[in-house]
Order: structure tokens, then C-alpha cells, then sequence
């Protein structure tokens, strides 16, 4: 799986990358097919105190899954935004199991 960090107008340092792939790795054990993972880390202009993005998106072929947080860092965003997807991920999969199998 390929993972895309991008970090427009903000340089992320190594220990911020790390942590990216760290949560987006553990989407492998729960869906086999995912192609690559694009995430963004980005800072709101705002003067709140939680003006840290993170937007997560993950290939997977017929239905991408889309996350967003914001939080007052970026390691809580990435959290977060990992949590939501494997909220999505596993409510797919439940829908899927509990459909009744085609027979030809």
C-alpha cells in the first residue's frame, strides 16, 4: 500500500510521518484490498486553539473512504481521523457479511 503525506505550506517532521504510517498501516489487517492512503495535514489562518487538521482518504476499489478532524494537534486529528475510518470500515463489512450469498 502507498502512503501520501502531504503537508501544504507546513513542513511535518520525521516523528509526524512516522505516526501516519503507524495508523494508517493497521487498515491492512482490516480490509485487504486498499491501494493507497492519501492524507493531509494542514493548519487552519483561525486564532482557535484547535486549528489542526487531518484529512484521510483511502483507495479502495468501488468506494473510497474519507475522514476529517480537527484538533489542537496533529497527532489527535490523525488518531481520530483513523478512528472514523475504521468506524466506516467496519460498518461496510457488517452490511456485507449480512447480505445472503448469490448461488449461479
Amino acid at each position: 500500500m502507498k502512503i501520501d503525506i502531504q503537508s501544504p505550506g507546513l513542513a511535518p517532521n520525521q516523528k509526524l510521518e512516522n505516526f501516519v504510517h503507524e495508523e494508517v498501516e493497521k487498515f491492512f489487517h482490516l480490509h485487504k484490498e486498499i491501494i493507497s492512503s492519501e492524507d493531509c495535514l494542514s493548519l487552519d489562518s483561525s486564532s482557535a486553539k484547535e486549528n489542526k487538521n487531518c484529512r484521510m482518504r483511502l483507495l479502495i476499489p468501488g468506494n473510497d473512504r474519507l475522514a476529517t478532524a480537527k484538533c489542537r494537534t496533529f497527532e489527535e486529528a490523525i488518531t481520530k481521523s483513523a478512528e472514523a475510518l475504521e468506524t466506516q470500515i467496519a460498518k461496510r463489512k457488517t452490511k456485507i457479511e449480512g447480505r445472503p450469498k448469490k448461488y449461479p
